[in-house]
């Protein structure tokens, strides 16, 4: 009875998928032992190929092998089932198993019958784990297996594939595999068991010897850059099929053999170098110069063999990469395809003693050339340094050389330009030398190179010429204060080993020389300060600048100036001291108070280099400056934990009693919102330091005011009493000079020269009646509305008190009480001196020491 096949579904199966429906087939794989046992997954590899592979079956063939006979004999078309939404023929029940590999099979038989192995071109892998038990049989197998089961005429419905007794189109005769689609219940599991050949494919007579003669023909065709005749896969595949008999021992012996004759053949050309013919028909030229174009004919001749022969070497590895990773990767002692070329070239080539002397020749002479300043052609030199490098003779045969010419020409170099160069351009000569063989490194030389190279640059154009360097051109480069140059003399030095010690010792001694010249020459007094902060700010500049803050150079600078300084006692201390009080006495017409404060800082540094100053004649001046260091760090942190109400910024000095000057303390009526102001910070300060008292010191206060005038707003910048002053104008429009005293709380002399400051000075904004310059009983202050001003903040100062006669008796009288003992002294050197002398010539004498008149 006939039966026909279920129709089914398979659910988009793979080869690689698991079958999870109970109406899927299902599948159990017997495990097959592998070569490389640490393989989990492994394929069935493609079969031996003919020179020609058939072409896939045809759509005649694929329809004629759709029909399947029945026991009965009576035709029935296979039913079809849906995969992704594509039918597919449903296929016979079991398959006999092919070898572990899938053939691209052929029959000897006419390929036009729809039972060939032709029709069955099955060239599936499977790939599998040793564990799993399902997997999807690929839906195109399974159709060409059912293909197959239709030209059977075998009632079990036995499909023999290409497993069977046949030949091969390459010759191959295989064993005939056994298995059979055994007939079950519709619906039932089906089972698919696939096993090893029972016996190896063979080879056919002559095929190992026909193969390799077309892979050599191959070989020698890519050699001398001919056509091939046959295809680069069906040469790969022949390569592998020769891997798989056992056959890779001699297959890379007989590579080896035809690549060593054709490089063997390659040295001839370069063994008659250089070319006669050439030198005769230039002979006008230089000599140097047909030498360096025989040279650079050679190199080009020498590189397009090595290019030549890395792209040959490179197409017969892809032809035999088979056998490069598989027989060479297992054994460690043969050189890869790849590495052998290189072996022979270097073998047969570069080793070649004439070759190698030529090359290395060329190259350097080429390197020279470029250093001359001469254009070469850089691809050619990367390109042949490239090849030393790859063949692992760069350091023996080219880089000691290299090396030693390097050494050769700029020690040569080095010594010239000294003579002949200004130290300036010397040190940019250097510079460009240096850059231009990092250059070198980059563009064509190899990595290894760069070490080495440069030491060798900075020892012979640096290291033997410290000291003539800084000797010829240091303090030219100083005095004119050449920045740029300075900086690339010390960078330049920061190479070379001892380079900055020996640049630190010349810079001491430049220091003390010109400082000397500055405090010892007497007619320089008046200048004498001056000149010395100049030039302390000059050598800061050049160590934050130029000499990169270098701590050592820093210290030396202290060093020589404390030397220098001393060398002519008590003057420099006295010049100090006038120059100070010249600017004190100048205050703001010469400088603000941010420029006289930082001209008190450098000259206190100087001060310090003083050895009979030191620190007991400058204790009680760093401590004003201590101070107000202090005073800016309590005001931060006041500010950071106080909320301060109003919209009152205040800012409190902090003055140590034993620094500052005594002042008489002075009561004053005070605004509420200060007074208020005044015990928060007293609160906050106690609360950090206990045991402490505060006095506060109304004389040295001062404040910033904003003012309303129709021209506009502006700030006054006014002392505490004149605020007290100002801000009793926002409670009414005139006042006297009593009612204003009455309170503000100010002690009346103070009183009148505020009031004169702020009615009758340059910028006066109060009106006095009557105007006059000098403040009476019973004037009148009202507030100036029309004031007008150029500046938004305006500084008005206090007026200083005028010398009473009384005064300046008194100052008269204890001057000359000082000069008193000057007088005593100088009749007392003059007496020990002379002995006995008369009244008349003592008095001549006192008159001719002293200085100031008596």
């Amino acid at each position: 009875m006939d039966k026909k096949l279920p129709r089914r579904k398979i659910d988009n199966v793979k080869s690689s998928r698991t079958l999870s429906s109970s109406q899927a087939w299902k599948f159990r794989i017997k495990r097959l032992a592998v070569k490389n046992s640490y393989s989990r997954f492994f394929m069935f590899p493609t079969g031996l190929s003919t020179p020609n592979p058939p072409p896939p079956p045809t759509q005649e063939a694929r329809t004629a092998a759709t029909d399947v006979k029945n026991d009965s004999g009576n035709i029935t078309s296979p039913k079809k089932r849906k995969i992704n939404g594509s039918e597919r023929e449903d296929t016979s029940d079991t398959i006999s198993s092919s070898p572990p590999k899938t053939l691209n099979s052929s029959s000897s038989s006419s390929s036009s019958s729809p039972c060939s192995p032709t029709s069955l071109h099955i060239q599936k892998k499977l790939r599998f784990e040793d564990s799993v038990d399902f997997i999807g049989l690929d839906v195109k197998m399974a159709e060409e297996a059912a293909a197959a089961a239709s030209c059977s005429n075998n009632k079990s419905k036995a499909v023999f594939l290409p497993g069977g007794v046949g030949h091969h189109a390459n010759g191959l005769t295989k064993p005939a595999g056994s298995g059979t689609f055994s007939n079950s219940k519709p619906g039932a599991a089906k089972k698919l068991v696939i096993k090893n050949f029972k016996e190896k494919p063979k080879l056919p007579e002559n095929y190992t010897q026909e193969t390799w003669q077309k892979l050599k023909e191959a070989v020698e065709a890519i050699q001398n850059s001919t056509s091939i005749k046959y295809n680069l896969e069906e040469l790969y595949q022949a390569v592998e099929n020769l891997c798989s008999h056992k056959i890779s021992a001699k297959l890379y012996k007989q590579l080896r053999a035809v690549c060593e004759d054709h490089i063997k053949a390659q040295i001839d050309q370069f063994r008659e170098y250089p070319l006669h013919h050439i030198a005769t028909a230039l002979f006008f030229l230089n000599v140097v110069h047909t030498d360096a174009l025989d040279s650079v004919l050679f190199l080009k001749k020498i590189d397009k063999c090595w290019q030549d022969h890395c792209r040959q070497m490179i197409m017969i590895r892809s032809i035999f990469l088979f056998l490069d990773r598989t027989y060479v990767l297992q054994n460690s002692m043969l050189p890869s395809i790849w590495d052998m070329g290189l072996e022979l070239f270097r073998f047969y080539i570069i080793s070649d003693l004439k070759v190698q002397s030529k090359t290395i020749d060329g190259i350097l002479l080429l390197i020279e050339r470029e250093r001359n300043g001469e254009a070469i052609d850089r691809s050619l030199l990367r390109s042949l340094l490239s090849m030393l490098s790859d063949l692992q003779i760069y350091q023996d045969s080219f880089e000691q050389r290299f090396l030693e010419e390097t050494n050769r020409l700029y020690a040569a170099e080095g010594q010239r330009l000294m003579q002949q160069r200004e130290v300036p351009e010397y040190l940019h000569h250097v510079n460009k030398r240096l850059e231009e063989e990092a250059d070198r490194v980059i563009t064509y030389l190899d990595q290894s190179t760069q070490k080495p190279l440069i030491a060798t640059v900075e020892k012979q154009l640096l290291g033997e010429h410290l000291t003539a360097t800084l000797q010829k051109g240091l303090t030219h480069l100083l005095d004119e204060n050449r920045i740029q140059d300075l900086s690339l003399l010390y960078q330049l030095f920061s190479r070379v080993r001892g380079g900055v010690q020996v640049l630190l010792q010349h810079w001491i001694e430049y220091i003390k020389a010109f400082g000397s010249t500055i405090v010892i020459n007497p007619e320089k007094d008046k200048t004498m300060v001056q000149e010395l902060l100049d030039f302390k700010d000059k050598v800061d500049h050049v160590i934050d600048i130029c000499f990169m803050k270098n701590e050592k150079f820093v210290n030396a600078m202290k060093e020589a100036f404390e030397t220098f300084i001393n060398k002519r006692p008590n003057k420099p201390a006295e010049l100090i001291a006038k120059h100070v009080d010249s600017k004190l006495r100048a205050g703001n017409k010469e400088a603000t108070d941010e420029e006289l404060e930082k001209m008190l800082d450098k000259i206190m540094i100087i001060f310090r280099f003083i050895y009979e100053c030191g620190a007991a004649f400058t204790s009680k001046l760093e401590g004003m400056f201590k101070d107000m260091e202090l005073s800016k760090d309590i005001m931060v942190q006041f500010k950071q934990c106080q909320n301060i109400p109003g919209n009152i910024e205040l800012t409190v000095n902090i003055l140590t009693m034993g620094y500052w000057p005594t002042y008489v303390p002075m009561e004053v009526h005070l605004p509420p919102e200060m007074v208020r102001l005044q015990e928060i910070f007293k609160t906050f300060y106690l609360g950090k330091h206990s045991g402490r008292k505060l006095q506060w010191q109304s004389t040295l206060g001062h404040c910033v005011l904003k003012a309303e005038y129709k021209e506009g707003k502006k700030e006054l910048q006014v002392s505490l009493f004149q605020t007290l002053v100002l801000l009793m104008f926002n409670e009414g429009e005139e006042f006297t000079l009593e009612e204003i005293k009455l309170a503000t709380g100010i002690e009346d002399s103070e009183l009148r020269r505020t009031l004169q400051s702020l009615a009758c000075g340059k910028a006066r904004v109060l009106t006095k009646i009557p105007k006059s310059k000098d403040v009476e009983d019973g004037d009148k202050f009202s507030c100036n509305d029309d004031f007008k001003h150029k500046l938004f903040r305006i500084k008005i100062n206090q007026i200083q008190m005028k010398e009473t006669v009384e005064e300046q008796a008194s100052t008269t009288e204890r001057v000359f009480q000082d000069r008193q003992y000057q007088i005593d002294a100088a009749i007392v050197r003059i007496m020990k001196m002379r002995k006995t002398l008369s009244h008349n010539l003592l008095m001549s004498e006192v008159y001719n020491q002293l200085k100031f008149p008596v």
